[in-house]
């Protein structure tokens, strides 16, 4: 029984200076790996390390590290990886959350990013540097409506940043909070009046809160500044067409055709002019050049099936007005145009479909008008 005690007690000692080696022995691998960073050896102190964590893969703190060494070495995809693996460890873990946001920020996976980025901000409020970089992130991943407040915050403490403010002012536009908009792009312009990407930006905004001619306006002096820049004739053109000034539209849509002839909304919006001018023939030309550049324009699609049926080819018709529909079912002019030629067909009960979707949505937005007036007017008392 003495020997089997004694037995007991020499492997709980033997067990006690292995542990004692072993932590002394990560002890002085984490000191290496230390004393390599501060020499810049990122690549020798993620291998210390790595060391260290195969001791012992518990240790959240030494994968934090790892993950920061991967990260100065630009090696985001495994710096993602070990800091998932120390938080996984221990999430109160400081600093890690954001290193992880911005090891995927970095590979461009915005929406990665968001979630780290608003963890981090969440354990430190006050953190600008995350308030900012969720902002960016939320921009990227197109989900613009929650950028706006963090890009506005981040803007507040930095006024002089451009390229936030331009973030903000895209955000706000996209989103159509189109005063927030409005207020960034004066902003912009005060800054730098001589920026054409400001003046087009502020006539999106003007145009829409409806104020058309002010937006022609912001256009015509960007074309001025800049008369070479893509798609600024285009934009002057569609606000001259909005406003059914077609002659003005006409030579702006020529203008973007001489520096782009492959623009294919140029292109469109010459043949809807040529059709409501009557030259069907011109029409149809210059409508299906435009889908030859561009698959997916309705309103190509949309006069194209005006123009067949102008030539009573009616299974044409058909077919380019079923398109218009499928790229837009929420537009009554298609569905009833479409109704019209199921008629001419004979297909009764195919145009009775199509009028009664017709009505009804004219129906839905007649309601929505109605209740967008009662939102946006004051009450009376």
């Amino acid at each position: 029984m003495k020997h089997h005690k004694l037995v007991v007690v020499s492997v709980t000692l033997l067990l006690n200076i292995f542990a004692a080696v072993t932590t002394a022995a990560q002890g002085e691998r984490a000191s290496d790996a230390l004393a390599l960073e501060q020499q810049g050896r990122f690549a020798d102190a993620a291998q210390a390390w790595r060391a260290v964590t195969r001791q012992n893969p518990k240790d959240a703190g030494a994968f934090a590290s790892l993950g920061v060494d991967l990260a100065k070495q630009e090696k985001y995809v495994e710096a993602a990886k070990a800091y998932r693996r120390a938080l996984s460890l221990d999430p109160k873990l400081s600093g890690i959350q954001l290193n992880l946001g911005l090891a995927e920020f970095k590979q461009g996976h915005f929406d990665a990013a968001i979630v780290p980025f608003s963890r981090a901000l969440t354990q430190d409020p006050q953190n600008s540097q995350a308030r900012t970089l969720l902002g960016m992130s939320y921009y990227g991943a197109h989900r613009f409506a929650d950028a706006v407040k963090p890009l506005r915050l981040a803007t507040d403490s930095d006024p002089a940043n451009s390229q936030l403010r331009q973030m903000l002012a895209q955000s706000c536009l996209s989103a159509k909070q189109y005063d927030c908009a409005l207020e960034q792009f004066k902003t912009i312009l005060e800054q730098d009046p001589d920026s054409a990407a400001g003046h087009i930006l502020l006539g999106e905004a003007l145009d829409g809160l409806q104020k058309t001619p002010e937006a022609i306006a912001e256009f015509q002096a960007a074309a001025k500044i800049a008369p070479r820049e893509p798609d600024v004739h285009f934009g002057l053109g569609y606000l001259y067409w909005k406003s059914k000034q077609y002659d003005d539209a006409k030579k702006a849509f020529e203008v973007e055709l001489a520096l782009d002839p492959t623009h294919a909304l140029a292109l469109a919006y010459l043949g809807d002019i040529a059709l409501k001018n009557g030259d069907v023939d011109r029409a149809a030309t210059l409508l299906e050049e435009s889908l030859q550049h561009k698959k997916d324009l309705r309103i190509a699609y949309f006069d194209l099936g005006a123009v067949r049926m102008a030539q009573k080819n009616y299974p044409a018709a058909l077919e380019a007005l079923k398109r218009a529909v499928q790229l837009d079912p929420t537009q009554p002019d298609a569905h009833y145009r479409l109704g019209r030629v199921y008629r001419a067909l004979g297909k009764t009960a195919e145009a009775e479909a199509e009028f009664a979707a017709t009505k009804s949505l004219h129906q839905k937005a007649d309601a929505a008008v109605v209740l967008e007036r009662a939102v946006t007017q004051p009450t009376a008392h």
